[in-house]
């Protein structure tokens, strides 16, 4: 799905106040302090809580895995200003039953209102429709999590109803709001580039995260 640039560890996103990266070891601390409350990993469906080291470090060598093949871009969401603090994850990875790709994202509890899920969700699907020749991407939010409904309608998604769906971690299915972009209607809110949107790969060791 994603081509060459985004598949080495140095390729990295930037906005107005967000590097996204890809997840290292490094970060297994901070994603199991953020990832691992329960008003975060309730609202996802493969998070359990409680939340140990082992599932993490696991997710961190997934994700990396996932993004080497172009399956997916999962990406360590930090403060531009501090790069090695890892504080949420945003990724956009397959459909399921060959479906459009999915877009997910989390944001630990000290960084909520901010409008930084917002910010990295935007930069997200910037790179997905500039770097891949996808026409649509899907995203869904629980019903009883608002705030997340909030941030995919800021990002121009469109509602396409509710439904129930799997939620492995918390062991059952839940009733969602889904919801589809599509190329045409981002390329209409392309006005929000204005923000300062910068999608670069950095191959010299100085320009790389955290150095």
């Amino acid at each position: 799905m994603f081509p060459d640039l985004t598949r080495d560890d140095v390729f990295r996103l930037e906005t107005r106040r967000l590097w996204l990266r890809w997840a290292r070891q490094a970060d297994a601390q901070a994603l199991v302090r953020f990832a691992g409350e329960k008003a975060v990993a309730g609202m996802t469906a493969r998070i359990p809580h409680p939340l140990d080291p082992p599932s993490v470090d696991n997710f961190i060598l997934e994700s990396r895995q996932a993004n080497a093949d172009g399956r997916a871009l999962i990406m360590a969401i930090t403060p531009r200003r501090h790069p090695t603090q890892a504080i949420g994850v945003v990724s956009i990875e397959p459909g399921p039953e060959g479906g459009a790709p999915h877009l997910g994202y989390w944001l630990g509890t000290p960084h909520w209102g901010q409008g930084l899920a917002t910010e990295a969700a935007r930069a997200m699907i910037d790179a997905f429709f500039a770097y891949t020749e996808g026409s649509e991407l899907a995203a869904c939010a629980r019903v009883v999590n608002p705030a997340s409904r909030r941030v995919l309608e800021k990002c121009g998604f469109a509602s396409v109803g509710s439904g129930l769906q799997a939620f492995p971690a918390r062991g059952g299915v839940f009733p969602v709001d889904r919801f589809r972009l599509d190329r045409r209607a981002w390329d209409s809110l392309k006005t929000w580039h204005a923000a300062g949107l910068v999608f670069e790969r950095h191959d010299r060791p100085e320009c790389r995260p955290g150095a």
